[in-house]
């Protein structure tokens, strides 16, 4: 999807998404999120893109100490008040960024982006770049991303591309020597559709630790 000359500037996008509904997510942490920082030494975490809040305030539970990232206000107040609902609200710094123009200061040792799409126009590859940079030296870069069209959907856009796990590791134009992988995959999700039936969308992982 492309936006046309009537759509609105990305913030209002994103509040009037997220404000009409009572609830985008389900509040429940990315699965790919929480099987690979399993292990993890709990430190200083960064979320690109957290919307809702529900990697923010898991990933706190667990220990982290986080900043969650979005361009909604009205998605990060909705975070905001799960988190101290949960008991967890001083372990997260809710900051509002539009990546786009702006990043949050800091190394972090992990960054996570998990399935950091938009509708909009948005300078995808060099967001990423930035959250390489962002990682601390022995941290951990966590993209998470779709491979592909759900299986509900009949007739999707051609136009649109999903980025491979290799292509997203080329574009990250990361320094020869300093980044191990450690995961790179792709994998079929198993969800429910629009109609409420059993359906299906391949995603993919690319996990990387800086040296």
């Amino acid at each position: 999807m492309h936006p046309t000359p009537a759509t609105p500037p990305p913030q209002e996008f994103w509040d009037t998404l997220y404000g009409g509904a009572d609830r985008l997510s389900s509040g429940e942490p990315n699965p790919v999120l929480a099987r690979e920082t399993t292990g993890l030494t709990p430190g200083s975490a960064l979320d690109l893109g957290c919307g809702e809040g529900g990697d923010a305030v898991w990933l706190a539970r667990q220990g982290w100490h986080v900043t969650a990232v979005d361009i909604s206000q009205v998605a990060l107040d909705r975070a905001a008040a799960d988190a101290a609902s949960a008991g967890v609200g001083e372990r997260i710094d809710w900051q509002w960024h539009d990546l786009a123009v702006s990043f949050p200061a800091g190394a972090f040792d992990l960054v996570s982006a998990q399935f950091f799409h938009s509708f909009l126009e948005l300078p995808r590859e060099r967001i990423l770049r930035s959250a390489a940079e962002a990682v601390a030296p022995g941290g951990v870069l966590l993209i998470g991303g779709h491979a592909g069209h759900p299986s509900w959907e009949r007739d999707p856009d051609p136009g649109v591309h999903f980025p491979t796990p290799d292509e997203v590791l080329t574009a990250l134009d990361l320094p020869v020597g300093r980044w191990e992988v450690l995961v790179s995959e792709v994998y079929e999700r198993q969800l429910t559709g629009p109609d409420g039936q059993p359906a299906t969308r391949p995603d993919n992982t690319l996990k990387l630790q800086r040296s």
